[in-house]
């Protein structure tokens, strides 16, 4: 099924290659429930759901398209899902929130089977793809900070420093510490093994309890969070989240879709600048997507930390498949996580340096063409200064083509900029957000 004489691999080169992947990628079973259940989901929903998205659109990319990279739900996804929710007051609770997740993912499935997704991902100016992906690491760095009491908020200059002496700020640091050494010493995992180490800390000095044991079985208070497609297709409509389904599809395509390809490039399976089983490779976060909303997750993504798994040999989806397992296996621990996950200061370190890491981006992107730069520049800024993606997408969107057609390079903007950018700036100027 995987030909793995093909590939030139070997059944237990796989396996170990499964495994590094899953134990760099892990953490987000803590920090997806944690940063969601601040929206008002049920921590043990969250939980099972993520695994079970995750299990799904894995499976799906180990058993149909047999590549060795590992989906689940993504970072800063989660943190724009939380803030739809806070920032309406309100108005729109966690079930309404996914069902504009589970629209984004239907549009996913579709674009997925058409060539249209390609063409989509080629109309984003470089340059603004690169600061979307900045912007959310700055913005999901802000939110560790300000989860863990380093920033807190301040009347006079809305934000400042927290008290460094708390008890949970000092944790927060340690961990920190802990966990970039670990990061800096190619220690595969690092940021998992840093929420051991520091919840190791956190339990020896009381501020952990396991008062609910360690093991459980997997469920979901809520059972199905959207029980009706087309009632979730109806509240997008009723409470008109088209710019909110919008991103999650557009940061959900290039992400995905530039993830898949540098792993694939790096495990050598690109051929001729083609990835072979492409289709069946896209579709899997899609379903995931779809499927992770109907349990109550956010969007999935394929995982940049697939990368460890290919390092170490993985070249084929029983990598994949070996990562499926071990999240089925630890579904079974939702009382550890939940415990771990309640201390800020275990999982605000691995949102900082995740955040840290997306930033890397800005290095790649072009800072001396001032039309190019500026609204890459704006995206960067707005993300974690309105605590929206979807306004830093928009504000990207709206000035770069005004700042082309100043500079008379009108024809170097693609026909669907324009169209992005005349309904963004309707969605700003007109409708709330």
């Amino acid at each position: 099924m995987f030909k793995l004489q093909d590939y030139k691999t070997n059944v237990k080169t796989e396996l170990l290659a499964g495994l590094t992947t899953f134990l760099t990628m892990v953490y987000i079973v803590i920090v997806n429930p944690a940063i969601l259940s601040a929206a008002g989901v049920p921590f043990d929903q969250v939980f099972t759901a993520t695994i079970i998205s995750a299990v799904i659109a894995t499976l799906w990319m180990a058993l149909a398209a047999n590549y060795p990279i590992a989906i689940a739900p993504g970072m800063g996804l989660n943190a724009y899902f939380t803030s739809i929710v806070l920032g309406s007051h309100g108005d729109i609770d966690y079930r309404i929130a996914f069902a504009a997740v589970f629209v984004a993912g239907l549009i996913f499935i579709i674009l997925s089977l058409t060539p249209f997704r390609q063409k989509l991902i080629e109309a984003i100016p470089t340059n603004l793809k690169y600061g979307i992906s900045a912007g959310i690491g700055l913005f999901i760095a802000f939110v560790g900070l300000r989860m863990s009491n380093i920033i807190v908020s301040n009347k006079t200059n809305l934000i400042a420093l927290g008290d460094l002496r708390s008890e949970g700020v000092v944790l927060t640091l340690i961990g920190l510490l802990i966990t970039i050494v670990l990061i800096a010493l190619n220690v595969n995992g690092g940021l998992f093994f840093g929420m051991i180490i520091t919840g190791i800390i956190a339990y020896f000095t009381g501020m952990l309890k396991f008062t609910k044991g360690f093991v459980a079985a997997p469920h979901l208070p809520e059972g199905l969070v959207i029980g009706n497609p087309i009632h979730a297709i109806g509240d997008v409509v009723h409470y008109g989240l088209y710019t909110v389904v919008f991103s999650f599809l557009l940061v959900t395509i290039f992400d995905t879709t530039g993830t898949m390809v540098g792993v694939a490039q790096q495990a050598g399976l690109v051929k001729d600048g083609k990835m072979p089983r492409v289709r069946q490779a896209l579709l899997a976060d899609a379903f995931g997507t779809s499927v992770g909303a109907l349990f109550g997750t956010s969007p999935t993504t394929a995982y940049i930390e697939s990368t460890s798994g290919v390092a170490v040999g993985g070249r084929t989806g029983l990598t994949s498949l070996t990562v499926a397992v071990l999240f089925i296996v630890a579904a079974f621990f939702s009382p550890v996580v939940g415990a771990v996950s309640g201390i800020a200061a275990i999982t605000s370190p691995a949102l900082i340096i995740v955040g840290s890491l997306m930033m890397g981006n800005v290095a790649k992107m072009n800072w001396s063409d001032f039309d190019e730069a500026f609204p890459a520049f704006l995206v960067i800024i707005t993300m974690p200064l309105t605590s929206s993606i979807a306004t830093g997408i928009a504000v990207g969107f709206i000035s770069y083509p005004i700042l082309k057609i100043v500079k008379g390079k009108a024809k170097e903007v693609h026909p669907l900029v324009y169209v992005f950018a005349v309904l963004f700036f309707y969605q700003l100027a007109f409708l709330a957000h």
